[in-house]
């Protein structure tokens, strides 16, 4: 059981880290573009063409972290689930394995609030993080 258990970790740790890799660089590559198109069609300065790469090296580094969250959380979630189901199989009557599934329903539950709460916190930060560059083009735009 415990060699499955691995496997199945394992594969959600490769899956995920192929698409964290794949989603920052295709998202890179197509802002990368759009950057590009923008400039020859607006006849965007340097400096803007800086401040979008910022924005977008920015909003890179959001997803990734976004994405590595996501991973630990998933993990965590197997495992406290793994061990969930071991207690309730392992319980000596069906009143004890009630209980133990019933703690780890609202356990799991908690840790979910949070765990979106704190998802909620890192796209909040990466989206200041994304437009901070850009706002500094417009405030100079304007004066």
């Amino acid at each position: 059981m415990a060699t499955k258990a691995k496997t199945a970790g394992d594969h959600l740790k490769d899956s995920a880290e192929t698409v964290a890799r794949n989603g920052t660089e295709a998202f890179k590559n197509g802002f990368e573009k759009a950057v590009k198109g923008y400039d020859q069609v607006l006849g965007l300065g340097k400096d803007t063409v800086e401040a979008y790469i910022k924005a977008a090296n920015a909003a890179g580094k959001g997803v990734e972290t976004l994405q590595n969250e996501m991973y630990l959380f998933s993990k965590q979630s197997v495992e406290e689930t793994l061990a969930a189901t071991k207690a309730v199989l392992s319980a000596k009557s069906v009143h004890e394995a009630f209980e133990i599934q019933s703690d780890f329903a609202k356990s799991a539950f908690e840790t979910y609030v949070g765990q979106i709460n704190r998802m909620n916190e890192i796209v909040l930060s990466a989206t200041k993080d994304i437009f901070e560059p850009i706002q500094g083009r417009v405030q100079a735009w304007v004066e």
